[in-house]
């Protein structure tokens, strides 16, 4: 019996910037986005978790505790995430790989892009989440956990930004249609809005510029 194979998640951090930097292709950047998202995610966790059952903070514990359920779901979320791109990609693989006189590889090569943007579509949704979570956190945890909290939005805000930039990549090569269109008024809807409020969330608990 053949052994099962690893999920990309499954891998040490070194297996997986290995596996980044080689010439397999993936996990690429969309992996990468969302593996950074979730780790935005995480820092939110952390804060929530050195925060509960501090004496101090009883009076917002259970909001804490709330928000760091809804985290967790984002985190797990985009962990996924990173294994449903690579999958994601596979299909658009195939269908370059089709001889060009096929009549069918123009509809495959289209049906496959329009697929590789689902996995870094629901990437930015998700570290859209984290923003929000992050923001929430920040008004309830320790001030000693500024930082932190500082460091999961611009982590965020870079996922997000990243995962828009495969989604743009297809959407650019693709005949324009409503589908298109909409996926790109979302994105940059996600982007106008959560970028700016990420940096701005970080700046307050830096208490300087961040650049």
């Amino acid at each position: 019996m053949a052994p099962t194979k690893k999920r990309l998640t499954e891998l040490s951090c070194e297996e997986f910037g290995d596996r980044l930097a080689s010439e397999e292709g993936v996990p690429g950047g969309g992996g990468a986005a969302a593996l950074v998202g979730s780790l935005a995610a995480a820092l939110c966790s952390m804060a929530g978790a050195l925060t509960v059952g501090k004496p101090r903070f009883a009076d917002v514990e259970q909001e804490v505790s709330q928000i760091m359920e809804e985290t967790e779901d984002v985190r797990f979320r985009l962990l996924a995430l990173v294994d449903d791109d690579a999958e994601g990609f596979l299909p658009l693989l195939d269908a370059y790989a089709l001889p060009r006189e096929d009549p069918s590889r123009a509809d495959a090569v289209v049906r496959a892009t329009k697929g590789a943007c689902m996995a870094p579509l629901a990437m930015m949704g998700e570290c859209c989440r984290a923003i929000v979570l992050l923001e929430e956190m920040s008004e309830r945890c320790s001030r000693l956990l500024a930082s932190d909290v500082a460091c999961g939005a611009l982590l965020a805000a870079a996922a997000l930004q990243a995962a828009s930039v495969n989604v743009f990549v297809n959407t650019s090569s693709l005949p324009g249609d409503d589908t298109v269109a909409s996926i790109e008024a979302a994105c940059d809807e996600m982007l106008d809005e959560f970028v700016p409020r990420a940096r701005a969330l970080a700046r307050r608990l830096a208490g300087r510029s961040v650049r």
